[in-house]
């Protein structure tokens, strides 16, 4: 077992409660833990062994693109893709910041942390497994 880290990747994105924020935008950052099994990577030296750190940029980069009005549905959304796209990833833990928030004072960031373990003995088919093959820690 070991974990991938990506942290401080930041986004400029239109989410927030306000009509206004998701107008104007505003920078977000994001922190990613997953943990896996990355024996076979280091014993082998190769690539697909692992999960590739570019494809899980990606993965991010697209979920901030889509608009949301919390904080806390684009970290699930996060969550989803990357238990749905890698079942080899037993948690993941998601950290998204808006930067200066306006919460009508000083605030250098607003944060949620979410997350999130796979279930063993989890239903085989997609349907069963979307209802119940994760839950929350």
């Amino acid at each position: 077992m070991g974990q991938i880290a990506l942290e401080g990747m930041e986004f400029f994105a239109f989410h927030g409660y306000y009509d206004e924020e998701q107008k104007i935008g505003n920078k977000y950052g994001v922190d990613l833990y997953i943990q896996t099994d990355l024996h076979a990577a280091g014993a082998s030296d190769k690539l697909q062994e692992t999960i590739n750190y570019e494809v899980l940029y990606r993965l991010i980069a697209e979920e901030m693109l889509a608009p949301a009005r919390l904080l806390e549905h684009v970290g699930h959304r996060v969550m989803d893709r990357i238990l749905t796209q890698f079942p080899h990833v037993y948690t993941v833990k998601v950290c998204v910041s808006k930067f200066n928030p306006p919460l009508g004072g000083i605030c250098r960031r607003a944060r949620i942390t979410l997350k999130r373990k796979r279930v063993q003995n989890a239903p085989r088919t997609w349907k069963d497994r979307k209802r119940s093959n994760f839950h929350l820690l």
